[in-house]
């Protein structure tokens, strides 16, 4: 007699197994699709913005003035009442002298740029910036005043000429600064502090800067 072979009874697929399947499934389809996801924002994030000559006209005008140059100059000066009579210096005249430090900055206002102003072609960027001019000018310590009045304005005006020779001050020293050779140093300057901001903005693109009306269009 031939020994039986049992055969073990098939395995029956219960609801409970099929709900474990079904939430295996939509979790790992959930997991994927989420991975997905985030490799699409990530890769959308490392990619560079567009560069137009809008973005880089409001990176340039966000600067305000560019102040690219600071002079600092030992100035003295020379005021008085002009020409008159001997009587009249002695009784009205005023001459003041005076000596102080002052500092006066020069650099490029990037609020005047314009649209014109910015130009982004397929490999290069043309910036024309406004010229450099004096931005602005103070007395830096103290100020030495020598003033010598006639008889009655001492007695009737009582100015003491320090104001006469702050303006006079200021005045000759952004005369100084405003020469041919400086502001083509401070034009020079800004072309450089241009050139730079613009590279991180585009760093695939070269880039010029041309001083406005220095170079025809």
């Amino acid at each position: 007699m031939r020994p039986r072979v049992q055969v073990p009874p098939a395995r029956l697929v219960t609801n409970i197994d099929m709900k474990k399947f079904v939430t295996i499934l939509i979790l790992f389809l959930a997991i994927f699709g989420l991975g997905i996801f985030l490799g699409w924002k990530i890769n959308k994030k490392s990619q560079p913005a567009a560069i137009t000559s809008q973005t880089i006209l409001e990176a340039l005008r966000e600067r305000g003035f560019l102040v690219t140059q600071t002079n600092i100059i030992n100035q003295s000066v020379k005021i008085d009442s002009g020409e008159q009579t001997f009587w009249q210096k002695l009784l009205w005249g005023q001459v003041v002298r005076a000596q102080a430090v002052v500092e006066v900055n020069v650099g490029v206002d990037l609020k005047k740029m314009t649209a014109n102003d910015v130009r982004v072609a397929a490999n290069k960027i043309t910036i024309y910036m406004p010229q450099a001019e004096i931005f602005n000018s103070r007395v830096a310590g103290d100020v030495n005043v020598e003033n010598k009045q006639g008889i009655l304005k001492r007695l009737l005006e009582k100015d003491d000429g320090y104001n006469k020779a702050i303006a006079e001050l200021t005045k000759q020293a952004e005369l100084a600064s405003a020469t041919t050779a400086a502001l083509e140093a401070a034009n020079k300057k800004a072309q450089e502090e241009i050139l730079r901001l613009v590279g991180y903005l585009a760093r695939d693109k070269k880039a010029e800067v041309i001083v406005r009306g220095a170079h025809a269009d």
